[in-house]
């Protein structure tokens, strides 16, 4: 049985896009963790929101170390992913310096897990991803794993993408049981997906 054509066009965009990243410079990556901390604690601050899922970069992701201690700094309750054996998502708060390593390569906290469910105490999301489009279409690294945790948010949560300013495109392959953003953010501009959510 033949793959469907939208997951051989998000396969092959996953590579080209994956491969562009490895090229960023480092004082440009710099400036982006800069930018993204500032329009992230906009939106946050705006928003009113006391807990936020967010997670930790790693590699040539955009980064979000400064996101966190300022989020961390300025109060809000900040929730972090912990891949599970079954690809899942659970939830762990956000303590500074307290990290472990993770399955695949990542970072996770390194405190109690909240369980799957914990995603649903948060006002905003800020999600990974290699691109996202204005109509909020966003591609992931093909897990699943937050297609899955963001169908359990409550739908008032507002859904963001953190991106470098060239992963924003005009349009994006898409499957069934991906889930939308309402929110794109980048170094220098914050856009929105979902008319009225922000």
């Amino acid at each position: 049985m033949s793959e469907p054509a939208e997951r051989t066009s998000k396969r092959a965009l996953r590579q080209r896009l994956v491969s562009a990243r490895r090229g960023q410079a480092t004082t440009p990556l710099d400036e982006a963790a800069r930018g993204l901390a500032e329009r992230v604690i906009s939106l946050v601050q705006r928003t009113g929101s006391s807990t936020v899922a967010a997670y930790v970069s790693i590699g040539f992701e955009p980064p979000t170390e400064l996101v966190l201690e300022r989020l961390h700094a300025q109060g809000t309750t900040v929730l972090l992913p912990v891949l599970r054996e079954d690809d899942d998502l659970d939830w762990a708060p956000y303590v500074p310096g307290e990290f472990r390593p993770g399955r695949l390569g990542l970072t996770e906290p390194a405190s109690v897990g909240l369980g799957i469910t914990a995603i649903r105490s948060a006002d905003v999301i800020f999600c990974p991803g290699l691109a996202g489009s204005p109509a909020g279409q966003r591609l992931g690294r093909g897990g699943g794993s937050y297609d899955r945790a963001l169908s359990r948010a409550l739908p008032e949560s507002l859904r963001c993408l953190l991106l470098y300013d060239d992963e924003v495109l005009p349009s994006i392959p898409t499957e069934p049981h991906d889930q939308r953003v309402d929110v794109l953010i980048t170094p220098t501009r914050t856009i929105t997906t979902t008319p009225g959510r922000c």
